[in-house]
Protein backbone atom coordinates (compact mmCIF):
# COMPACT_ATOMS: atom_id res chain seq x y z
CA UNK A 1 0.00 0.00 0.00
CA UNK A 2 0.99 3.65 -0.38
CA UNK A 3 2.27 5.68 2.58
CA UNK A 4 2.41 9.45 2.79
CA UNK A 5 5.28 11.15 4.62
CA UNK A 6 5.81 14.46 2.77
CA UNK A 7 7.10 17.06 5.30
CA UNK A 8 6.58 20.04 2.96
CA UNK A 9 4.63 23.00 4.32
CA UNK A 10 1.07 23.11 2.99
CA UNK A 11 -0.26 26.42 1.72
CA UNK A 12 -2.55 27.85 -0.94
CA UNK A 13 -3.37 26.98 -4.55
CA UNK A 14 -4.38 30.06 -6.51
CA UNK A 15 -4.63 30.72 -10.26
CA UNK A 16 -3.14 27.38 -11.19
CA UNK A 17 -0.12 27.29 -8.91
CA UNK A 18 0.85 26.66 -5.31
CA UNK A 19 1.47 29.78 -3.29
CA UNK A 20 2.65 30.55 0.23
CA UNK A 21 0.22 33.45 0.34
CA UNK A 22 0.70 36.45 2.60
CA UNK A 23 -0.25 35.02 5.99
CA UNK A 24 2.40 34.24 8.59
CA UNK A 25 0.16 32.04 10.73
CA UNK A 26 0.74 28.28 10.67
CA UNK A 27 -0.88 25.29 12.34
CA UNK A 28 0.62 21.84 12.93
CA UNK A 29 -0.67 18.84 10.98
CA UNK A 30 -0.47 15.67 13.06
CA UNK A 31 -0.14 12.02 12.27
CA UNK A 32 -2.86 10.84 14.68
CA UNK A 33 -1.41 7.33 14.89
CA UNK A 34 1.98 8.47 16.22
CA UNK A 35 1.02 11.81 17.76
CA UNK A 36 3.89 13.46 15.90
CA UNK A 37 3.67 16.73 13.99
CA UNK A 38 4.28 15.71 10.39
CA UNK A 39 4.09 19.09 8.65
CA UNK A 40 2.73 22.64 8.97
CA UNK A 41 -0.19 24.26 7.18
CA UNK A 42 -0.14 27.99 6.46
CA UNK A 43 -3.50 29.53 7.40
CA UNK A 44 -4.72 31.93 4.73
CA UNK A 45 -5.86 35.42 5.64
CA UNK A 46 -8.31 37.90 4.12
CA UNK A 47 -5.82 38.97 1.48
CA UNK A 48 -5.26 35.35 0.40
CA UNK A 49 -9.00 34.83 0.11
CA UNK A 50 -9.34 38.03 -1.92
CA UNK A 51 -6.56 36.88 -4.25
CA UNK A 52 -8.20 33.49 -4.75
CA UNK A 53 -11.63 35.00 -5.39
CA UNK A 54 -10.12 37.48 -7.84
CA UNK A 55 -8.48 34.60 -9.73
CA UNK A 56 -11.77 32.73 -9.82
CA UNK A 57 -13.66 35.82 -10.92
CA UNK A 58 -11.18 36.46 -13.74
CA UNK A 59 -11.49 32.86 -14.95
CA UNK A 60 -15.28 32.77 -14.79
CA UNK A 61 -16.38 34.42 -18.07
CA UNK A 62 -14.36 32.14 -20.32
CA UNK A 63 -15.20 29.04 -18.28
CA UNK A 64 -18.93 29.84 -18.27
CA UNK A 65 -18.77 30.26 -22.07
CA UNK A 66 -17.08 26.88 -22.45
CA UNK A 67 -19.58 24.36 -23.77
CA UNK A 68 -20.90 21.79 -21.27
CA UNK A 69 -19.46 19.05 -23.48
CA UNK A 70 -15.93 20.47 -23.27
CA UNK A 71 -16.33 20.88 -19.52
CA UNK A 72 -17.45 17.25 -19.32
CA UNK A 73 -14.38 16.11 -21.24
CA UNK A 74 -12.14 17.74 -18.62
CA UNK A 75 -14.16 15.95 -15.94
CA UNK A 76 -13.58 12.67 -17.80
CA UNK A 77 -9.83 13.29 -17.80
CA UNK A 78 -9.94 14.22 -14.12
CA UNK A 79 -11.85 10.99 -13.46
CA UNK A 80 -9.14 9.01 -15.23
CA UNK A 81 -6.42 10.66 -13.12
CA UNK A 82 -8.34 10.07 -9.90
CA UNK A 83 -8.59 6.37 -10.68
CA UNK A 84 -4.85 6.26 -11.34
CA UNK A 85 -3.99 8.03 -8.07
CA UNK A 86 -6.78 6.95 -5.72
CA UNK A 87 -4.47 4.98 -3.41
CA UNK A 88 -2.18 8.01 -3.04
CA UNK A 89 -5.17 10.09 -1.98
CA UNK A 90 -6.23 7.36 0.44
CA UNK A 91 -2.73 7.30 1.96
CA UNK A 92 -2.91 11.06 2.55
CA UNK A 93 -6.20 10.61 4.38
CA UNK A 94 -4.77 7.86 6.59
CA UNK A 95 -1.65 9.91 7.35
CA UNK A 96 -3.52 13.05 8.42
CA UNK A 97 -6.97 11.87 9.51
CA UNK A 98 -6.03 8.47 10.89
CA UNK A 99 -8.85 6.42 9.39
CA UNK A 100 -7.82 2.98 8.24
CA UNK A 101 -6.50 2.70 4.69
CA UNK A 102 -9.34 0.53 3.40
CA UNK A 103 -11.89 3.03 4.74
CA UNK A 104 -9.93 5.85 3.12
CA UNK A 105 -10.06 3.96 -0.18
CA UNK A 106 -13.83 3.77 0.21
CA UNK A 107 -14.00 7.52 0.80
CA UNK A 108 -12.06 8.22 -2.39
CA UNK A 109 -14.30 5.86 -4.35
CA UNK A 110 -17.44 7.66 -3.16
CA UNK A 111 -15.87 10.94 -4.26
CA UNK A 112 -15.03 9.49 -7.65
CA UNK A 113 -18.69 8.57 -8.09
CA UNK A 114 -19.62 12.27 -7.89
CA UNK A 115 -17.15 13.03 -10.66
CA UNK A 116 -18.73 10.25 -12.71
CA UNK A 117 -22.09 11.93 -12.19
CA UNK A 118 -20.67 15.35 -13.18
CA UNK A 119 -19.44 13.99 -16.50
CA UNK A 120 -23.10 13.86 -17.53
CA UNK A 121 -23.48 17.62 -17.26
CA UNK A 122 -24.56 18.19 -20.91
CA UNK A 123 -27.69 16.14 -20.19
CA UNK A 124 -28.17 17.59 -16.71
CA UNK A 125 -28.16 21.19 -17.96
CA UNK A 126 -30.85 20.65 -20.60
CA UNK A 127 -33.80 23.00 -20.22
CA UNK A 128 -37.50 22.78 -21.08
CA UNK A 129 -39.12 24.08 -24.27
CA UNK A 130 -42.73 24.80 -25.11
CA UNK A 131 -43.64 25.74 -28.66
CA UNK A 132 -46.63 28.06 -29.13
CA UNK A 133 -47.03 28.63 -25.41
CA UNK A 134 -49.23 31.51 -26.52
CA UNK A 135 -50.15 32.66 -30.01
CA UNK A 136 -46.91 33.16 -31.91
CA UNK A 137 -44.82 32.85 -28.74
CA UNK A 138 -42.39 30.11 -27.71
CA UNK A 139 -41.05 29.71 -24.16
CA UNK A 140 -38.03 27.87 -22.84
CA UNK A 141 -35.95 27.66 -19.69
CA UNK A 142 -32.21 27.37 -19.31
CA UNK A 143 -29.87 26.93 -16.37
CA UNK A 144 -26.86 29.23 -16.17
CA UNK A 145 -23.89 29.28 -13.82
CA UNK A 146 -23.73 31.58 -10.80
CA UNK A 147 -20.11 32.79 -10.85
CA UNK A 148 -17.59 32.23 -8.05
CA UNK A 149 -18.78 29.68 -5.51
CA UNK A 150 -17.07 28.42 -2.36
CA UNK A 151 -16.89 25.18 -0.39
CA UNK A 152 -16.04 24.97 3.32
CA UNK A 153 -15.37 21.36 4.23
CA UNK A 154 -14.68 19.27 7.37
CA UNK A 155 -11.78 17.08 8.50
CA UNK A 156 -13.63 13.77 8.51
CA UNK A 157 -13.88 13.37 4.71
CA UNK A 158 -11.14 15.52 3.16
CA UNK A 159 -11.69 14.01 -0.30
CA UNK A 160 -15.32 12.93 -0.50
CA UNK A 161 -17.02 16.03 0.92
CA UNK A 162 -15.19 18.54 -1.32
CA UNK A 163 -16.18 16.26 -4.20
CA UNK A 164 -19.82 16.64 -3.17
CA UNK A 165 -19.32 20.22 -4.26
CA UNK A 166 -16.67 21.21 -6.78
CA UNK A 167 -17.17 18.62 -9.59
CA UNK A 168 -20.82 19.58 -10.02
CA UNK A 169 -20.17 23.30 -9.47
CA UNK A 170 -17.33 23.41 -12.02
CA UNK A 171 -19.16 21.24 -14.55
CA UNK A 172 -22.07 23.69 -14.33
CA UNK A 173 -19.72 26.50 -15.43
CA UNK A 174 -18.85 28.07 -12.07
CA UNK A 175 -15.39 28.74 -10.67
CA UNK A 176 -14.57 27.43 -7.22
CA UNK A 177 -12.69 28.36 -4.04
CA UNK A 178 -12.23 25.48 -1.58
CA UNK A 179 -11.50 26.12 2.09
CA UNK A 180 -10.66 22.64 3.46
CA UNK A 181 -10.07 21.69 7.07
CA UNK A 182 -6.55 22.59 8.24
CA UNK A 183 -6.45 19.31 10.16
CA UNK A 184 -5.92 17.19 7.02
CA UNK A 185 -5.25 19.65 4.18
CA UNK A 186 -2.89 17.73 1.87
CA UNK A 187 -5.54 16.05 -0.35
CA UNK A 188 -6.89 19.44 -1.43
CA UNK A 189 -3.60 20.42 -3.08
CA UNK A 190 -3.17 17.01 -4.70
CA UNK A 191 -6.68 17.32 -6.15
CA UNK A 192 -5.80 20.79 -7.48
CA UNK A 193 -2.76 19.36 -9.23
CA UNK A 194 -4.84 16.59 -10.82
CA UNK A 195 -7.42 19.09 -12.07
CA UNK A 196 -4.69 21.12 -13.74
CA UNK A 197 -3.28 17.95 -15.33
CA UNK A 198 -6.80 17.23 -16.60
CA UNK A 199 -6.78 20.52 -18.49
CA UNK A 200 -8.81 22.73 -16.15
CA UNK A 201 -7.94 26.37 -16.88
CA UNK A 202 -6.04 28.28 -14.21
CA UNK A 203 -8.28 30.05 -11.70
CA UNK A 204 -11.28 27.75 -12.12
CA UNK A 205 -10.33 25.79 -8.98
CA UNK A 206 -8.51 27.42 -6.06
CA UNK A 207 -7.65 26.34 -2.53
CA UNK A 208 -7.25 28.59 0.51
CA UNK A 209 -6.20 26.83 3.69
CA UNK A 210 -7.37 28.50 6.85
CA UNK A 211 -9.66 28.85 9.81
CA UNK A 212 -12.45 31.27 10.80
CA UNK A 213 -10.66 34.25 9.26
CA UNK A 214 -10.75 32.64 5.83
CA UNK A 215 -14.35 31.47 6.32
CA UNK A 216 -15.56 34.94 7.24
CA UNK A 217 -13.68 36.46 4.31
CA UNK A 218 -15.50 34.12 1.92
CA UNK A 219 -18.85 34.90 3.54
CA UNK A 220 -18.21 38.64 3.31
CA UNK A 221 -16.83 38.75 -0.22
CA UNK A 222 -19.35 40.24 -2.69
CA UNK A 223 -18.06 38.15 -5.63
CA UNK A 224 -18.80 34.83 -3.88
CA UNK A 225 -22.30 33.96 -5.04
CA UNK A 226 -22.88 30.70 -3.18
CA UNK A 227 -21.40 28.80 -0.25
CA UNK A 228 -21.57 25.08 0.50
CA UNK A 229 -20.68 23.86 3.99
CA UNK A 230 -20.49 20.60 5.94
CA UNK A 231 -19.75 20.60 9.67
CA UNK A 232 -21.35 21.03 13.07
CA UNK A 233 -24.83 22.49 13.53
CA UNK A 234 -23.73 25.70 15.34
CA UNK A 235 -21.29 26.55 12.54
CA UNK A 236 -23.79 25.51 9.84
CA UNK A 237 -26.32 27.87 11.40
CA UNK A 238 -23.72 30.66 11.45
CA UNK A 239 -22.72 30.03 7.83
CA UNK A 240 -26.36 30.04 6.74
CA UNK A 241 -27.31 33.22 8.58
CA UNK A 242 -24.17 35.13 7.61
CA UNK A 243 -24.25 34.04 3.98
CA UNK A 244 -27.95 34.83 3.62
CA UNK A 245 -27.41 38.27 5.17
CA UNK A 246 -24.87 38.94 2.43
CA UNK A 247 -27.28 37.78 -0.27
CA UNK A 248 -25.58 34.47 -1.00
CA UNK A 249 -27.10 31.14 -1.84
CA UNK A 250 -26.21 28.74 1.01
CA UNK A 251 -26.41 25.02 1.62
CA UNK A 252 -25.08 24.19 5.09
CA UNK A 253 -25.13 20.60 6.31
CA UNK A 254 -24.92 20.35 10.09
CA UNK A 255 -24.71 17.78 12.86
CA UNK A 256 -26.35 14.43 13.43
CA UNK A 257 -27.48 11.95 16.02
CA UNK A 258 -28.30 8.92 13.93
CA UNK A 259 -30.54 6.25 15.47
CA UNK A 260 -30.82 2.63 14.44
CA UNK A 261 -34.05 0.93 15.47
CA UNK A 262 -33.78 -2.80 16.12
CA UNK A 263 -37.09 -4.65 16.05
CA UNK A 264 -37.58 -7.94 17.96
CA UNK A 265 -37.80 -9.91 14.70
CA UNK A 266 -34.47 -8.65 13.33
CA UNK A 267 -31.57 -10.98 12.63
CA UNK A 268 -29.43 -10.47 15.74
CA UNK A 269 -26.09 -11.29 14.12
CA UNK A 270 -26.82 -8.95 11.22
CA UNK A 271 -27.75 -6.23 13.71
CA UNK A 272 -24.54 -6.61 15.72
CA UNK A 273 -22.41 -6.53 12.57
CA UNK A 274 -24.22 -3.41 11.41
CA UNK A 275 -23.89 -1.61 14.74
CA UNK A 276 -20.21 -2.41 15.17
CA UNK A 277 -19.33 -1.16 11.69
CA UNK A 278 -21.60 1.88 11.71
CA UNK A 279 -20.78 3.04 15.25
CA UNK A 280 -17.02 2.45 15.31
CA UNK A 281 -15.97 2.67 11.66
CA UNK A 282 -13.75 5.73 11.11
CA UNK A 283 -13.69 6.03 14.94
CA UNK A 284 -17.28 7.29 14.80
CA UNK A 285 -16.06 10.48 13.11
CA UNK A 286 -18.76 10.37 10.44
CA UNK A 287 -21.88 12.49 10.12
CA UNK A 288 -23.68 9.26 9.16
CA UNK A 289 -22.31 7.13 12.00
CA UNK A 290 -24.89 5.30 14.10
CA UNK A 291 -24.52 6.73 17.58
CA UNK A 292 -27.79 5.52 19.14
CA UNK A 293 -29.18 1.98 19.04
CA UNK A 294 -32.91 1.95 19.81
CA UNK A 295 -33.67 -1.56 21.06
CA UNK A 296 -37.36 -2.48 20.94
CA UNK A 297 -38.88 -4.90 23.43
CA UNK A 298 -36.85 -7.92 24.47
CA UNK A 299 -34.33 -7.66 21.63
CA UNK A 300 -31.96 -5.75 23.95
CA UNK A 301 -31.30 -8.84 26.02
CA UNK A 302 -30.22 -10.71 22.88
CA UNK A 303 -28.15 -7.90 21.35
CA UNK A 304 -26.28 -6.40 24.30
CA UNK A 305 -24.08 -9.40 25.28
CA UNK A 306 -22.93 -9.76 21.67
CA UNK A 307 -22.29 -6.01 21.36
CA UNK A 308 -20.14 -6.03 24.48
CA UNK A 309 -18.07 -8.92 23.18
CA UNK A 310 -17.60 -7.44 19.71
CA UNK A 311 -16.77 -3.97 21.02
CA UNK A 312 -14.01 -5.40 23.17
CA UNK A 313 -12.65 -7.33 20.18
CA UNK A 314 -12.35 -4.31 17.89
CA UNK A 315 -9.02 -4.24 16.04
CA UNK A 316 -7.84 -0.72 16.83
CA UNK A 317 -4.56 -0.33 14.96
CA UNK A 318 -2.50 2.05 12.89
CA UNK A 319 -4.53 2.71 9.76
CA UNK A 320 -1.63 1.56 7.60
CA UNK A 321 -2.16 -1.96 8.97
CA UNK A 322 -4.61 -3.63 6.60
CA UNK A 323 -5.99 -5.69 9.50
CA UNK A 324 -7.19 -2.51 11.26
CA UNK A 325 -10.92 -1.98 11.82
CA UNK A 326 -10.58 1.38 13.59
CA UNK A 327 -7.79 3.93 13.76
CA UNK A 328 -6.98 6.75 16.19
CA UNK A 329 -8.93 9.89 17.05
CA UNK A 330 -8.03 12.77 14.75
CA UNK A 331 -6.58 15.28 17.27
CA UNK A 332 -5.78 15.57 20.98
CA UNK A 333 -8.62 18.09 21.34
CA UNK A 334 -11.11 15.64 19.85
CA UNK A 335 -9.82 12.90 22.14
CA UNK A 336 -10.32 15.11 25.20
CA UNK A 337 -13.82 16.14 24.08
CA UNK A 338 -14.93 12.52 23.52
CA UNK A 339 -13.47 11.49 26.88
CA UNK A 340 -15.50 14.27 28.48
CA UNK A 341 -18.71 12.90 26.99
CA UNK A 342 -17.93 9.42 28.33
CA UNK A 343 -17.44 10.87 31.80
CA UNK A 344 -20.71 12.80 31.47
CA UNK A 345 -22.56 9.63 30.52
CA UNK A 346 -21.28 7.91 33.62
CA UNK A 347 -22.19 10.86 35.82
CA UNK A 348 -25.74 10.97 34.46
CA UNK A 349 -26.34 7.31 35.25
CA UNK A 350 -25.94 5.50 31.95
CA UNK A 351 -24.47 2.02 32.32
CA UNK A 352 -20.93 1.99 30.90
CA UNK A 353 -20.30 -1.52 29.61
CA UNK A 354 -17.11 -0.88 27.61
CA UNK A 355 -14.88 2.13 28.32
CA UNK A 356 -12.74 3.15 25.35
CA UNK A 357 -10.63 5.41 27.56
CA UNK A 358 -9.03 2.29 29.03
CA UNK A 359 -7.60 1.26 25.67
CA UNK A 360 -3.92 0.25 25.74
CA UNK A 361 -2.07 2.19 23.03
CA UNK A 362 0.87 -0.23 23.18
CA UNK A 363 -1.03 -2.78 21.10
CA UNK A 364 -1.55 -0.43 18.14
CA UNK A 365 1.85 -0.85 16.52
CA UNK A 366 5.47 0.17 16.87
CA UNK A 367 5.98 3.91 17.25
CA UNK A 368 2.31 4.58 18.02
CA UNK A 369 2.47 4.83 21.80
CA UNK A 370 1.92 8.61 21.71
CA UNK A 371 -0.95 8.50 19.22
CA UNK A 372 -4.46 9.70 19.94
CA UNK A 373 -5.88 6.29 20.73
CA UNK A 374 -9.24 5.26 22.11
CA UNK A 375 -11.20 2.03 21.98
CA UNK A 376 -14.89 1.60 21.32
CA UNK A 377 -17.22 2.76 24.09
CA UNK A 378 -20.62 1.16 24.77
CA UNK A 379 -23.39 2.51 27.01
CA UNK A 380 -26.65 0.81 27.96
CA UNK A 381 -29.79 2.23 29.62
CA UNK A 382 -29.27 5.67 28.08
CA UNK A 383 -32.27 8.01 28.36
CA UNK A 384 -33.31 11.01 26.22
CA UNK A 385 -32.50 13.47 29.00
CA UNK A 386 -28.81 12.59 29.02
CA UNK A 387 -26.14 14.71 27.35
CA UNK A 388 -24.69 11.70 25.53
CA UNK A 389 -28.10 11.17 23.93
CA UNK A 390 -28.89 14.75 23.01
CA UNK A 391 -25.54 15.96 21.66
CA UNK A 392 -23.35 14.84 18.78
CA UNK A 393 -20.23 13.18 20.22
CA UNK A 394 -18.48 12.48 16.92
CA UNK A 395 -16.44 9.63 18.30
CA UNK A 396 -16.54 5.85 18.89
CA UNK A 397 -19.34 5.94 21.46
CA UNK A 398 -22.54 3.93 21.02
CA UNK A 399 -25.50 4.73 23.28
CA UNK A 400 -28.20 2.07 23.63
CA UNK A 401 -31.75 3.12 24.48
CA UNK A 402 -34.45 0.59 25.40
CA UNK A 403 -38.04 1.25 24.31
CA UNK A 404 -41.20 -0.88 24.65
CA UNK A 405 -42.57 -0.68 21.10
CA UNK A 406 -42.22 0.57 17.53
CA UNK A 407 -44.35 3.68 18.04
CA UNK A 408 -42.16 4.83 20.93
CA UNK A 409 -39.04 4.32 18.80
CA UNK A 410 -40.44 6.45 15.98
CA UNK A 411 -41.52 9.20 18.36
CA UNK A 412 -38.11 9.18 20.05
CA UNK A 413 -36.34 9.81 16.75
CA UNK A 414 -38.85 12.39 15.54
CA UNK A 415 -38.48 14.35 18.78
CA UNK A 416 -34.71 14.75 18.35
CA UNK A 417 -33.43 18.07 17.00
CA UNK A 418 -31.25 16.35 14.38
CA UNK A 419 -32.63 14.50 11.38
CA UNK A 420 -29.66 13.45 9.29
CA UNK A 421 -29.77 9.65 8.95
CA UNK A 422 -31.54 6.71 10.53
CA UNK A 423 -32.06 2.99 10.05
CA UNK A 424 -34.50 0.25 10.98
CA UNK A 425 -33.65 -3.44 11.12
CA UNK A 426 -36.65 -5.73 10.77
CA UNK A 427 -38.05 -8.65 8.75
CA UNK A 428 -41.55 -7.12 8.70
CA UNK A 429 -42.35 -5.31 5.46
CA UNK A 430 -45.17 -3.29 6.98
CA UNK A 431 -42.97 -2.06 9.82
CA UNK A 432 -40.31 -1.10 7.30
CA UNK A 433 -42.83 0.78 5.16
CA UNK A 434 -44.32 2.64 8.12
CA UNK A 435 -40.87 3.55 9.40
CA UNK A 436 -39.80 4.99 6.05
CA UNK A 437 -43.04 6.99 5.75
CA UNK A 438 -43.34 8.34 9.27
CA UNK A 439 -39.76 9.06 10.30
CA UNK A 440 -38.75 12.74 10.18
CA UNK A 441 -35.22 12.18 8.91
CA UNK A 442 -33.65 12.97 5.54
CA UNK A 443 -31.88 9.65 4.83
CA UNK A 444 -33.41 6.33 5.83
CA UNK A 445 -32.02 2.80 5.73
CA UNK A 446 -34.08 -0.38 5.94
CA UNK A 447 -31.62 -3.07 7.05
CA UNK A 448 -28.93 -0.65 5.80
CA UNK A 449 -27.08 0.98 8.72
CA UNK A 450 -25.48 3.92 6.85
CA UNK A 451 -27.92 4.94 4.08
CA UNK A 452 -25.66 7.34 2.17
CA UNK A 453 -27.33 7.84 -1.23
CA UNK A 454 -25.47 7.30 -4.46
CA UNK A 455 -24.27 10.32 -6.40
CA UNK A 456 -27.35 10.75 -8.57
CA UNK A 457 -29.77 10.82 -5.63
CA UNK A 458 -28.28 13.59 -3.45
CA UNK A 459 -27.38 13.84 0.24
CA UNK A 460 -28.92 15.78 3.09
CA UNK A 461 -30.79 15.69 6.36
CA UNK A 462 -33.81 17.40 7.88
CA UNK A 463 -34.43 19.65 10.88
CA UNK A 464 -31.23 21.09 12.37
CA UNK A 465 -29.07 18.83 10.23
CA UNK A 466 -29.54 21.04 7.15
CA UNK A 467 -29.76 24.80 6.68
CA UNK A 468 -30.90 25.84 3.22
CA UNK A 469 -33.34 24.57 0.65
CA UNK A 470 -31.25 22.09 -1.34
CA UNK A 471 -29.34 18.93 -0.55
CA UNK A 472 -25.81 18.17 -1.73
CA UNK A 473 -24.71 16.72 -5.09
CA UNK A 474 -26.93 14.93 -7.58
CA UNK A 475 -29.58 16.93 -9.39
CA UNK A 476 -30.03 18.98 -6.23
CA UNK A 477 -26.42 20.09 -6.67
CA UNK A 478 -27.07 21.09 -10.28
CA UNK A 479 -30.01 23.22 -9.15
CA UNK A 480 -27.97 24.77 -6.34
CA UNK A 481 -25.04 25.73 -8.58
CA UNK A 482 -27.18 27.19 -11.38
CA UNK A 483 -29.93 29.77 -11.74
CA UNK A 484 -32.93 29.27 -13.98
CA UNK A 485 -33.74 31.73 -16.75
CA UNK A 486 -37.04 31.71 -18.63
CA UNK A 487 -37.10 33.10 -22.18
CA UNK A 488 -40.22 34.00 -24.18
CA UNK A 489 -39.79 34.92 -27.85
CA UNK A 490 -41.91 36.16 -30.70
CA UNK A 491 -40.55 36.85 -34.20
CA UNK A 492 -41.33 39.79 -36.52
CA UNK A 493 -43.96 37.89 -38.52
CA UNK A 494 -46.21 37.97 -35.46
CA UNK A 495 -45.70 41.67 -34.77
CA UNK A 496 -48.00 44.38 -36.06
CA UNK A 497 -51.07 44.34 -33.82
CA UNK A 498 -49.98 47.44 -31.93
CA UNK A 499 -49.26 47.73 -28.22
CA UNK A 500 -50.55 44.98 -25.95
CA UNK A 501 -51.39 45.74 -22.31
CA UNK A 502 -52.62 42.31 -21.24
CA UNK A 503 -50.48 39.57 -19.72
CA UNK A 504 -49.85 36.87 -22.38
CA UNK A 505 -52.07 33.84 -21.83
CA UNK A 506 -52.37 30.47 -23.54
CA UNK A 507 -55.21 31.54 -25.82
Amino acid sequence: MHTYTDPTEIAQYIAGQRSAGTSQRVQPVYNPATGAVSRQVRLGNVQDVNTAVAAAQAAFPAWADTSPLRRARIMFKFLELLNQHKDELAAMITAEHGKVFTDAQGEVTRGIEIVEFATGIPQLLKGDYTEQVSTGIDNWTMRQSLGVVAGITPFNFPVMVPMWMFPVAIACGNTFVLKPSPIDPSPSLFIADLLKQAGLPDGVFNVVQGDKEAVDALLDHPDVKAVSFVGSTPIANYIYETGARHGKRVQALGGAKNHMVVMPDADVNQVVDALIGAAYGSAGERCMAISVAVLVGDVADKVMPLLVERTKQLKVLNGTNLAAEMGPIVTPASHARISGYIAAGQAEGAKLLVDGRQFDAAQTGEGCEQGFWMGGTLFDHVTPEMKIYKEEIFGPVLACVRVPDFATAVQLINDHEFGNGTACFTRDGNVAREFARRIQVGMVGINVPIPVPMAWHGFGGWKRSLFGDMHAYGEEGVRFYTKQKSVMQRWPESIGKGAEFVMPTSK
